[in-house]
C-alpha cells in the first residue's frame, strides 16, 4: 500500500481511472473473462431457499436484497472485514467506498458459496510450497483464510494498539495492512500476503461487479468508471459523440 502522502496524490487515479482505462475492469470483474474467480463462481447456490426468491424478493430495494449476512456469524469479524476494504477501497471525492457500495456483503456471500470452499478447485494433497505465480498452495479453503485473516487483523490491533481494528485512526489500520502485504505476519496456512492478495482482489470485485452478486450497491461504482452494465444493444448511441448510458444491472433484465 502507498503512503498517506502518494495516496493523497495518485488515488483518483490509481484506484478509478486505471481500472476504468484497463481491462482489469472491462475484461474481467465486469465482462467475466480475465478474473472469473470470486462472482463469476458464486452467486448460484448461496442461498439454501432460492428456489422461490422471485416472488419474495421481486419488490425488494438492492439494498434489501443485499445487506443480510450469509457467513460471518460474529459482528467483529465482519466489523473488521468492513474497515478493511474501506480502507483498500476508500469513501472519496471521486466516489463512495467499499462500505457504501456494499462490498463486505458481497465477500460475505461468495464466501457462503462455491468460491469460500474452493469447489471448482482441486484441493488434494501432496501441499507444496509453490512459485509466487501459482497462488496459495494449502489445502485452506478461502472461507477459512478469510476468516483466520480477519482475526489475525483484529488480534494485531488488540495487541499492538489495544483498541478494535475498526476504532484505530486510518493510518494505523493502514500501518496493519501494509504488513500483511508485505507478507510480515505469520499465518497457518496461508501466507499473508496471499490473504492481503486475495482480499484485494475480492473488494474491487464487489466494487465493479452487477448488483445481483451483493456489491456494487446502485451501480454505483459502475457510475464512478462510466460503465453502462450488461445493455441489450447499442445500436442507437453508436453514432456522433460520447454518450453517458444510465447503467442497467442484471436484475432490471430480470425484471
Amino acid at each position: 500500500m502507498a503512503d498517506e502522502n502518494e495516496e493523497q496524490q495518485t488515488k483518483g487515479l490509481s484506484r478509478r481511472q486505471f481500472l476504468k482505462n484497463s481491462g482489469y475492469v472491462v475484461g474481467g470483474a465486469v465482462g467475466g473473462g480475465l478474473l472469473g474467480g470470486v462472482f463469476t463462481q458464486n452467486f448460484v447456490g448461496t442461498t439454501s431457499d432460492q428456489t422461490n426468491t422471485d416472488e419474495g424478493t421481486e419488490n425488494e430495494s438492492p439494498e434489501q436484497r443485499t445487506q443480510a449476512r450469509m457467513f460471518f456469524k460474529r459482528q467483529e469479524d465482519f466489523d473488521v472485514l468492513s474497515a478493511a476494504v474501506e480502507r483498500i477501497f476508500p469513501d472519496d471525492d471521486t466516489g463512495p467506498g467499499a462500505i457504501s457500495l456494499g462490498v463486505p456483503y458481497y465477500i460475505d456471500k461468495q464466501l457462503a458459496g462455491e468460491y469460500g470452499f474452493n469447489s471448482r478447485e482441486y484441493m488434494q494433497g501432496p501441499f507444496f510450497e509453490g512459485a509466487p505465480t501459482q497462488g496459495p498452495q494449502s489445502a485452506l479453503l478461502r472461507r477459512d483464510a478469510f476468516l483466520h485473516g480477519v482475526r489475525s487483523i483484529q488480534d494485531i490491533a488488540e495487541n499492538q494498539f489495544n483498541e478494535s481494528f475498526f476504532d484505530l485512526e486510518a493510518d494505523d489500520q493502514d500501518d496493519i495492512l501494509e504488513a500483511f502485504e508485505d507478507g510480515d505476519i505469520d499465518m497457518t496456512g496461508i501466507a499473508s500476503d496471499e490473504f492481503f492478495a486475495m482480499l484485494r482482489t475480492a473488494t474491487i470485485e464487489g466494487a465493479y461487479s452487477d448488483p445481483v452478486y451483493g456489491g456494487n450497491l446502485n451501480m454505483e461504482g459502475w457510475r464512478q468508471i462510466q460503465y453502462p452494465g450488461p445493455q441489450m444493444a447499442y445500436t442507437d448511441a453508436i453514432d456522433g459523440e460520447f454518450e453517458e448510458i444510465d447503467p442497467i444491472s442484471l436484475y432490471d433484465h430480470h425484471d
